[in-house]
Protein backbone atom coordinates (compact mmCIF):
# COMPACT_ATOMS: atom_id res chain seq x y z
CA UNK A 1 0.00 0.00 0.00
CA UNK A 2 1.66 3.45 -1.13
CA UNK A 3 2.42 6.06 1.57
CA UNK A 4 -0.37 8.89 2.06
CA UNK A 5 0.78 12.04 0.37
CA UNK A 6 0.56 13.95 3.84
CA UNK A 7 3.24 11.72 5.25
CA UNK A 8 5.19 11.92 2.02
CA UNK A 9 4.93 15.29 2.61
CA UNK A 10 5.91 15.71 5.92
CA UNK A 11 8.96 13.43 5.33
CA UNK A 12 10.26 15.39 2.27
CA UNK A 13 10.01 18.46 3.68
CA UNK A 14 11.88 17.39 7.12
CA UNK A 15 14.43 16.08 4.49
CA UNK A 16 14.55 18.92 2.84
CA UNK A 17 15.24 21.26 5.79
CA UNK A 18 17.43 18.54 7.73
CA UNK A 19 19.39 17.01 4.13
CA UNK A 20 19.96 13.67 5.79
CA UNK A 21 17.13 11.74 8.35
CA UNK A 22 17.87 9.49 11.02
CA UNK A 23 15.11 6.64 12.13
CA UNK A 24 15.10 7.32 15.52
CA UNK A 25 14.45 10.95 15.18
CA UNK A 26 11.49 10.21 12.60
CA UNK A 27 10.25 7.25 14.85
CA UNK A 28 9.76 10.45 17.70
CA UNK A 29 8.18 11.91 15.09
CA UNK A 30 5.83 9.14 14.72
CA UNK A 31 7.32 7.67 11.17
CA UNK A 32 7.67 3.81 11.62
CA UNK A 33 10.12 1.68 9.91
CA UNK A 34 7.74 -0.09 7.86
CA UNK A 35 6.43 3.66 6.74
CA UNK A 36 10.28 4.06 5.80
CA UNK A 37 10.34 0.90 4.00
CA UNK A 38 7.69 1.90 2.00
CA UNK A 39 9.15 5.65 0.93
CA UNK A 40 12.17 3.83 0.24
CA UNK A 41 10.73 1.01 -2.10
CA UNK A 42 8.34 4.16 -3.82
CA UNK A 43 11.79 5.70 -4.37
CA UNK A 44 10.63 8.41 -2.30
CA UNK A 45 13.71 8.45 0.17
CA UNK A 46 17.32 6.65 -0.17
CA UNK A 47 18.91 4.57 2.40
CA UNK A 48 22.24 6.71 2.81
CA UNK A 49 23.87 4.00 5.62
CA UNK A 50 22.08 1.76 8.31
CA UNK A 51 19.51 4.75 10.15
CA UNK A 52 20.26 7.28 7.86
CA UNK A 53 18.08 8.70 5.11
CA UNK A 54 17.91 10.77 2.41
CA UNK A 55 15.95 12.20 -0.42
CA UNK A 56 17.23 10.78 -3.49
CA UNK A 57 17.90 14.01 -5.73
CA UNK A 58 19.70 15.70 -2.92
CA UNK A 59 22.19 17.70 -3.15
CA UNK A 60 25.61 16.38 -1.16
CA UNK A 61 28.64 17.89 -0.56
CA UNK A 62 32.05 17.10 -0.03
CA UNK A 63 31.59 16.71 3.59
CA UNK A 64 28.86 14.55 3.34
CA UNK A 65 30.77 11.20 5.19
CA UNK A 66 30.67 13.72 7.93
CA UNK A 67 27.56 14.64 8.07
CA UNK A 68 26.78 10.90 7.56
CA UNK A 69 29.45 9.63 11.33
CA UNK A 70 28.15 12.45 12.94
CA UNK A 71 24.32 11.32 12.70
CA UNK A 72 25.63 7.63 13.52
CA UNK A 73 27.96 9.18 16.74
CA UNK A 74 26.08 11.57 17.89
CA UNK A 75 28.10 11.72 20.73
CA UNK A 76 31.44 11.78 18.84
CA UNK A 77 33.38 14.80 17.69
CA UNK A 78 34.99 14.88 14.33
CA UNK A 79 38.79 15.52 15.02
CA UNK A 80 42.23 14.72 13.31
CA UNK A 81 42.55 14.35 9.91
CA UNK A 82 38.93 14.87 9.04
CA UNK A 83 38.68 18.37 10.84
CA UNK A 84 42.18 19.09 9.41
CA UNK A 85 40.47 18.50 6.15
CA UNK A 86 37.12 20.25 6.45
CA UNK A 87 39.13 23.67 7.77
CA UNK A 88 41.68 23.50 4.99
CA UNK A 89 44.68 22.90 6.93
CA UNK A 90 46.07 20.09 5.66
CA UNK A 91 46.69 18.77 1.91
CA UNK A 92 45.86 15.13 4.14
CA UNK A 93 42.52 13.35 2.52
CA UNK A 94 41.47 10.73 4.98
CA UNK A 95 39.67 7.73 3.30
CA UNK A 96 38.35 7.38 6.96
CA UNK A 97 36.53 9.77 9.12
CA UNK A 98 37.89 10.63 12.59
CA UNK A 99 35.95 10.58 15.44
CA UNK A 100 36.85 11.60 19.13
CA UNK A 101 34.47 9.85 21.60
CA UNK A 102 34.74 9.46 25.70
CA UNK A 103 37.32 7.26 27.06
CA UNK A 104 34.50 5.20 28.46
CA UNK A 105 32.18 5.51 25.61
CA UNK A 106 31.17 1.99 23.55
CA UNK A 107 33.02 2.04 20.38
CA UNK A 108 30.58 2.26 18.00
CA UNK A 109 30.14 -0.20 14.75
CA UNK A 110 29.57 1.05 11.13
CA UNK A 111 28.69 -0.53 8.19
CA UNK A 112 29.34 3.00 6.50
CA UNK A 113 30.49 5.32 6.80
CA UNK A 114 34.42 3.91 7.78
CA UNK A 115 35.87 5.55 10.79
CA UNK A 116 38.45 5.73 12.92
CA UNK A 117 37.99 6.49 16.55
CA UNK A 118 40.48 8.57 19.03
CA UNK A 119 39.43 8.73 22.90
CA UNK A 120 39.51 11.63 24.40
CA UNK A 121 39.11 12.59 28.31
CA UNK A 122 38.23 15.86 29.96
CA UNK A 123 39.30 18.95 28.81
CA UNK A 124 40.51 17.19 25.26
CA UNK A 125 37.51 16.07 24.77
CA UNK A 126 34.80 19.37 25.72
CA UNK A 127 37.34 22.22 24.92
CA UNK A 128 37.25 24.03 20.87
CA UNK A 129 33.99 22.24 19.85
CA UNK A 130 32.32 23.72 17.23
CA UNK A 131 29.11 22.89 15.63
CA UNK A 132 28.36 23.30 11.72
CA UNK A 133 25.18 22.84 10.02
CA UNK A 134 26.45 20.80 6.63
CA UNK A 135 23.28 19.86 4.63
CA UNK A 136 20.93 20.95 6.94
CA UNK A 137 22.46 18.61 9.84
CA UNK A 138 24.23 19.65 12.79
CA UNK A 139 27.81 18.52 12.89
CA UNK A 140 30.22 18.85 15.89
CA UNK A 141 34.07 19.01 15.01
CA UNK A 142 36.62 20.28 16.66
CA UNK A 143 37.85 23.94 15.97
CA UNK A 144 40.96 25.09 14.17
CA UNK A 145 43.09 25.67 17.22
CA UNK A 146 42.00 22.51 18.92
CA UNK A 147 42.22 20.63 15.70
CA UNK A 148 46.47 21.48 15.39
CA UNK A 149 46.68 21.30 19.22
CA UNK A 150 45.27 17.58 18.46
CA UNK A 151 47.63 16.68 16.16
CA UNK A 152 50.63 17.35 18.04
CA UNK A 153 49.05 15.38 21.12
CA UNK A 154 48.59 12.93 18.70
CA UNK A 155 51.85 12.98 16.41
CA UNK A 156 52.59 9.87 16.73
CA UNK A 157 49.41 8.29 15.57
CA UNK A 158 49.06 11.04 12.71
CA UNK A 159 52.65 11.58 11.91
CA UNK A 160 54.65 14.72 13.24
CA UNK A 161 55.04 15.78 9.31
CA UNK A 162 50.92 16.31 9.54
CA UNK A 163 51.06 18.44 12.51
CA UNK A 164 53.33 20.55 11.61
CA UNK A 165 51.69 21.60 7.94
CA UNK A 166 48.72 21.82 10.39
CA UNK A 167 50.56 24.53 12.39
CA UNK A 168 52.19 26.30 9.06
CA UNK A 169 48.29 26.84 7.75
CA UNK A 170 47.04 27.64 10.48
CA UNK A 171 49.50 30.54 11.32
CA UNK A 172 49.49 31.30 7.60
CA UNK A 173 45.63 31.71 8.14
CA UNK A 174 46.49 34.19 11.21
CA UNK A 175 45.10 32.01 13.72
CA UNK A 176 45.63 33.46 17.01
CA UNK A 177 48.15 32.29 18.85
CA UNK A 178 46.56 32.56 22.47
CA UNK A 179 43.46 30.70 20.97
CA UNK A 180 45.79 27.99 20.20
CA UNK A 181 47.98 27.88 23.56
CA UNK A 182 44.65 27.68 25.79
CA UNK A 183 43.70 24.27 23.21
CA UNK A 184 47.27 23.28 23.82
CA UNK A 185 47.03 23.51 27.40
CA UNK A 186 43.45 21.28 27.39
CA UNK A 187 45.31 18.99 25.49
CA UNK A 188 48.03 18.70 27.82
CA UNK A 189 51.04 19.54 25.01
CA UNK A 190 51.48 23.23 25.63
CA UNK A 191 55.07 23.04 25.90
CA UNK A 192 55.77 20.61 22.89
CA UNK A 193 54.00 23.12 20.89
CA UNK A 194 55.51 25.93 21.90
CA UNK A 195 59.04 25.61 20.32
CA UNK A 196 57.06 24.53 17.13
CA UNK A 197 55.25 28.01 17.08
CA UNK A 198 58.50 30.47 17.38
CA UNK A 199 59.71 28.43 14.16
CA UNK A 200 56.87 28.89 12.09
CA UNK A 201 56.22 32.16 13.47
Amino acid sequence: MPASRPLVDRVAQLALTQGVLRTRDLEAKGISRATLGRLVEEGLLERVARGVYGLPDADVTEHHTLVEAGLRVPAGVICLLSALEFHQLSTQSPHEVWIAIGVKARKPTLDWPPIRIVRFSGAALTHGIETHTIEGAEVRITGPAKTVADCFKYRNKIGLDVAIEALSEYRRKRGSIDILMKAAAADRVARVLRPYIEAVA
